[in-house]
């Protein structure tokens, strides 16, 4: 597959770095998904191997604490962790992940803003964003239901939305955020979340990237073999860190 991998625990926090052959100087730390309360580093080898190749930046999968027995922000807080030292290893990091791990990539990029630092790219795979799943979207009756949908956030923020973001709908201003490769499918219930968190990015003056992929479900992300949605986002992401280096 042209990639090596290896395993770090970084102040506690496991993950696993994946290194294409030839690629960049550049991190891109992702969040798997998994509706909050399951999912690995491990199942998400190979989709994480293959979006090294695809993107040409090493790809570090954080393997976060879940809920029910860590609910928000343990998750966040891991990435936070691994998004640090990641820094340590490169100048240019980027923060992604898909479904579950998307929501959390997008709350530790508002979080990193707040803290006066600055990111690449968020690059983000249909993540749900809305705890109430309002979305008309979610009327479509695919995978996930709103009802699972509904359950697994009760579960993550059974806390509270607390001090921390528990989503980027909680933060009133998105002015000031890395530029955003988003990617769904037409078949996806959290599409509607999706869109919403474009217009409201571009509304901000960010930079967004997004696509809709018709006839595709919520998940694909895992699928194996040729992935239109992997293929996208490690070419936009690409194509979008290019545009910085010349601008």
């Amino acid at each position: 597959m042209g990639v090596t991998w290896e395993s770090v625990v970084v102040r506690g926090v496991p993950a696993r770095v994946f290194r294409p052959a030839n690629g960049r100087d550049e991190w891109l730390v992702w969040a798997h998904g998994g509706s909050w309360i399951r999912g690995s580093v491990e199942g998400w080898h190979e989709p994480c191997a293959d979006l090294a190749v695809q993107s040409g930046r090493t790809v570090v999968s954080v393997e976060y604490r879940l809920a029910p027995h860590h609910p928000h922000p343990a998750a966040l807080t891991d990435v936070l962790t691994i998004m640090d030292w990641a820094s340590t290893q490169s100048g240019r990091v980027a923060v992604g992940g898909d479904s579950a791990g998307g929501t959390i990539a997008a709350c530790a990029a508002l979080t990193w803003r707040d803290l006066g630092r600055s990111l690449t790219a968020q690059v983000l795979a249909y993540p749900p964003f809305d705890p109430e799943c309002q979305a008309a979207s979610y009327s479509l009756g695919t995978f996930p239901t709103k009802s699972d949908m509904q359950a697994a956030w009760r579960l993550y923020r059974a806390n509270g939305p607390g001090d921390a973001y528990s989503t980027p709908f909680d933060a009133k201003d998105l002015s000031g955020l890395p530029p955003a490769v988003l990617g769904v499918g037409s078949l996806d219930p959290v599409s509607g979340d999706v869109h919403d968190y474009a217009k409201r990015l571009r509304a901000a003056g960010i930079t967004v990237e997004l696509r809709l992929f018709p006839g595709l479900p919520h998940g694909v992300f895992l699928q194996p073999g040729a992935n239109p949605l992997r293929d996208w986002l490690g070419s936009a992401l690409r194509d979008l860190t290019a545009i910085k280096e010349t601008s």
